[in-house]
């Protein structure tokens, strides 16, 4: 292959997602990072490119204009989102990129990138996602009841994405997820060079 792959993973709040990453990470360290962009100031020791691409308000603006976004968010009057260019580069390496998306996320990163893969994780049922959300302890009722209609909503969009994978294990969701990365990176159309290259050494053979 001569691009990396940007694997985005969406679904509804409580669904586990950044558990589930998290062990993917940890069973492959080698996935490039996306780092945010941000309109808020940096905090004490935090470091332009490492931490976050830390813009102005114009400067995020001007960057949504031109396509550098593909999503954003607005929390306390600041906007983050992210950005376009680093991906462009580090698949252009043949760098791995994991990335924990929006849904309207993963379907602009599934129409601006052929080298995209979307999944989407859903709890094992609704009663499991509302005890997993009643558990977290930090949500009022009707918070936790706006969070389950959401997830209603969302789940409606799991047809628009490449993969379903239902996160009743981490260990096992996160073992499923690089099983369809392994099975990406082996499409015979993420492998057209590859492929010539065989079929002329296999002409070349038999003309001798």
């Amino acid at each position: 292959m001569s691009k990396g792959l940007l694997i985005s993973v969406s679904g509804p709040s409580g669904t586990g997602k950044g558990s589930v990453l998290a062990r993917v990470k940890e069973k492959d360290p080698n996935f490039g990072t996306s780092i945010s962009v941000t309109t808020r100031a940096p905090r004490e020791n935090e470091k332009d490119g490492v931490d976050y691409y830390f813009k102005s308000k114009e400067e995020f603006t001007k960057m949504l204009e031109e396509g550098e976004i593909i999503e954003y968010d607005e929390f306390v009057g600041n906007y983050y989102g992210t950005p376009t260019i680093p991906l462009q580069e580090m698949s252009e390496e043949g760098t791995d990129v994991l990335l924990d998306l929006t849904i309207a996320g993963s379907m602009a990163l599934k129409e601006n990138f052929e080298q995209s893969v979307t999944i989407f994780l859903l709890a094992p049922s609704y009663e499991e996602l509302e005890k997993r959300l009643r558990g977290r302890g930090t949500d009022s009722d009707d918070a936790i009841d706006a969070r389950l209609e959401m997830a209603r909503q969302e789940t409606n969009f799991v047809k628009d994405f490449d993969y379903v994978v239902v996160n009743d294990d981490i260990e096992t969701a996160a073992d499923k997820v690089l099983a369809i990365i392994t099975a990406e990176k082996c499409r015979c159309a993420r492998n057209v060079d590859m492929i010539e290259d065989v079929i002329k050494v296999n002409k070349e053979m038999e003309g001798n």
